[in-house]
């Protein structure tokens, strides 16, 4: 019954993302965001409208924060639906997500990492984190909530989520994202990659200067080590840089659409 209604949410949400932009261009790649911990699809709403103004099919993943493995795999069920090329685009835990799909069938031209993680095989967000002291993250989450299958979900302490993730984002909307903030398993954040996307897919990856989740030199570094196309620094910029420098993140997901 639950593979059965995966099937079919994955189904609806294909069909959704090539229809809900009346005046989407056949001829440009479908662009698929997926978001990361602590956050969820409306995170990208910003850089949704900037690209739908410019005719790009788009479909927002749910990403359901369990695991590398199983959220990637759900990943790509629903990437393997998408007829004609393909642009994943990840934000932070997101970014391990798109490295992890396995696409059987689809057309993947490129990879943009937004804040993101782009681990090499074997290696996980704590292991990455660990390799890049700085952030601090793990001083504002909040007591973890202990789940029937001995597993913990992770949230980030509410009074501490401005500062930390969002520090560059007007309060009152901190705020709310604070309220509606999805949390991760605790086992996902340490859970080794087991496939590494963009070794075989070019990249391209955006980050900001001031980070608190993922450090600047920890991004810097897994973007020199992808060889990036096209790797910007947005000086000031935290961890919601989709969110506070929209247009520069939708610039650099539509080149990486357009290149040949």
């Amino acid at each position: 019954m639950i593979s059965k209604f995966i099937r079919a949410a994955v189904l609806a949400t294909t069909l959704l993302g090539s229809t809900a932009v009346g005046l989407a261009d056949d001829q440009k790649p479908t662009v698929v965001l997926v978001h990361g911990a602590f956050a969820d699809t409306s995170s990208w709403d910003k850089v949704d409208a900037l690209l739908a103004a410019k005719g790009y099919k788009i479909i927002s993943f749910a990403n359901p924060l369990r695991g590398v493995a199983s959220d990637s795999a759900y990943a790509t069920q629903l990437v393997d639906q998408i007829a004609g090329p393909v642009v994943l685009v990840g934000h932070s835990y997101g970014g391990e997500v798109i490295s992890n799909v396995q696409p059987k069938t689809a057309n993947v031209k490129a990879l943009v990492y937004v804040a993101a993680f782009s681990p090499d095989i074997g290696e996980s967000a704590a292991s990455l984190s660990g390799r890049f002291p700085g952030g601090t993250l793990g001083e504002a989450l909040a007591k973890p909530v202990a789940l029937a299958d001995g597993e913990q979900d992770l949230y980030i302490d509410q009074s501490k989520f401005h500062d930390q993730f969002a520090k560059d984002v007007p309060e009152e909307q901190a705020r709310l994202m604070a309220i509606g903030q999805r949390p991760i398993t605790a086992a996902a954040l340490g859970e080794p990659a087991k496939h590494a996307l963009w070794k075989s897919i070019p990249s391209w990856h955006i980050y900001g200067s001031a980070d608190r989740n993922i450090t600047a030199d920890a991004m810097k570094f897994m973007a020199e080590r992808a060889k990036s196309r096209d790797t910007v620094e947005v000086e000031g910029a935290s961890h919601v840089v989709m969110i506070s420098n929209p247009a520069k993140v939708a610039d650099l997901i539509e080149e990486a659409a357009e290149a040949k």
